[in-house]
């Protein structure tokens, strides 16, 4: 008797594959049908991390501390309220020394990336404490400057984040809580120190900034602050999202609002600032695209400091990266950074290069995910798919991938894309344990060399070593047995 055809050898698989990706290209390269679920066991694949997260994921004093941290979130209102002409003149540890401060979580001079000591180079030319680049790296390497980390002084900087204390400072407060934050002024593209570049024209650009941008900045916004307590970043922000920008790797709409922004009060200001300055000024931020993204960043750090110091809550309120290694705080935990080795961005490339000439992840500008723009609100930015590699879909994947992985939503930063569901709002560390998921950063690639400057665009994923840390130091401190 004739027996039947076993049908799973006369046709094709269909197969649903879990986890590990390896099998997927053999099954479809042979006529396959596969759908892969990304999934991998909680807690990391570590049974105590595991048992201490199922311990912790329904701990009603998180449950509550997350819930204040996420209203702060929301009910925050960074104000632009003043451009500091010299860093030095905000903090008093900067006077009279000499003191740098850079991007990320703190390192060495014999561990910085290439960038990072380019642009630490070029800095203690600009303040003048070296005549040479050589004579600068002697004195760095010989420990006669000073280093410290943006973050620790209410700051954050874009890439390696250099401030010096002749820099002027964009000046942000919340002005529901009360505290103030700092950012340096965007340099453009191009040769730039936040990219490592430490030559005259970078130096002369810097003195630009000291003798006309930053006086004709202060002019516009204290013109406003007499009559409005300073600028709305965040209306801005939330404003461009419905027109395209992320607010961290896109800054078209947002440099474009702030330009109109800008021009009323400049226009108002002149007799008391010279008109060629009032021109220089609105011809750079015109030209800039990216001229908002430090203003995006310190709103930001504004927003996160307010939601940072709860007690019990599992809310990430930093994450920062150096060029060696990407680090996070939690608002629970203090002052403590939790960091790993930084990951290569994965994106497009510019012509001429590719991911063997990029630069570990690096820049404080991640602050931005932290308070629900950049990766978390990738679906607002179609366009910006076209830079950083990927499909719209993909893009609308990536925020939906964060939802998962926060305590809620915001409200008052629409998605049109999501049918103008509020971004997500705060990173739990728990969740990212729970589920697998890496938060994602929209980001810039730097060149690993100091001074070639930005060669492509793309996306990041947070190391998950340091959520494992985080999580490690959260069940050593709130579970007592």
């Amino acid at each position: 008797m004739k027996m039947p055809a076993n049908s799973l050898l006369n046709q094709a698989p269909a197969v649903l594959n879990i986890g590990i990706d390896g099998f997927n290209d053999s099954i479809s390269h042979n006529g396959g049908q596969v759908d892969h679920l990304g999934w991998r066991p909680p807690g990391n694949a570590d049974p105590v991390l595991a048992w201490n997260l199922a311990r912790l994921m329904d701990d009603p004093r998180i449950a509550a501390a997350n819930q204040e941290v996420t209203q702060r979130i929301i009910n925050s209102r960074p104000m632009w309220e003043d451009v500091a002409l010299r860093a030095d003149g905000v903090w008093s540890e900067m006077k009279g020394a000499r003191l740098l401060l850079h991007a990320g979580p703190p390192v060495a001079w014999g561990d910085m990336c290439g960038p990072m000591h380019g642009a630490m180079i070029g800095a203690v030319l600009y303040e003048g404490w070296a005549k040479t680049p050589e004579k600068a790296q002697q004195m760095l390497e010989r420990g006669e400057i000073a280093f410290g980390q943006c973050h620790d002084f209410q700051a954050v900087g874009p890439m390696t984040g250099i401030i010096s204390p002749s820099m002027p400072l964009i000046q942000v407060r919340d002005a529901t809580h009360g505290n103030v934050a700092y950012t340096n002024i965007n340099e453009g593209i191009g040769r730039c120190l936040r990219f490592g570049a430490n030559g005259p024209d970078v130096l002369q650009r810097l003195k630009w900034f000291e003798k006309v941008l930053a006086p004709v900045l202060k002019a516009a916004v204290r013109h406003n602050f007499d009559k409005t307590g300073g600028i709305d970043l965040k209306a801005i922000q939330s404003q461009a999202l419905l027109m395209g920008d992320e607010v961290h790797s896109r800054n078209a709409a947002s440099t474009s609002l702030f330009f109109m922004t800008l021009a009323v009060p400049l226009a108002a200001a002149q007799g008391r600032v010279p008109q060629d300055h009032i021109h220089q000024t609105l011809d750079f931020v015109a030209k800039t695209s990216q001229f908002f993204l430090n203003f995006s960043m310190v709103s930001c750090k504004a927003i996160m400091d307010a939601a940072h110091g709860v007690p019990f809550s599992s809310v990430v309120t930093a994450m920062a990266r150096n060029g060696t290694e990407t680090g996070l705080r939690i608002s629970g935990l203090g002052q403590q950074w939790y960091t790993a080795k930084s990951d290569l961005p994965n994106g497009l490339y510019f012509p001429g290069f590719s991911q063997d000439d990029a630069c570990p992840d690096i820049g404080d500008s991640a602050i931005t995910e932290t308070a629900g723009f950049g990766g978390c609100s990738f679906a607002a930015s179609p366009a910006l798919t076209l830079l950083a590699g990927g499909s719209v879909s993909d893009a609308v994947r990536y925020s939906q991938e964060m939802y998962e992985i926060t305590v809620t939503k915001n409200p008052a930063l629409s998605l049109p894309a999501l049918d103008f569901a509020g971004a997500p709002c705060g990173i739990d560390v728990r969740k990212v344990l729970d589920t697998g998921i890496r938060p994602l950063v929209t980001t810039g690639i730097a060149h690993k060399k100091a001074g070639v400057g930005q060669i492509g665009a793309g996306v990041v994923r947070v190391p998950m070593a340091c959520y494992v840390s985080a999580f490690e130091a959260m069940a050593q401190q709130f579970l007592k047995d």
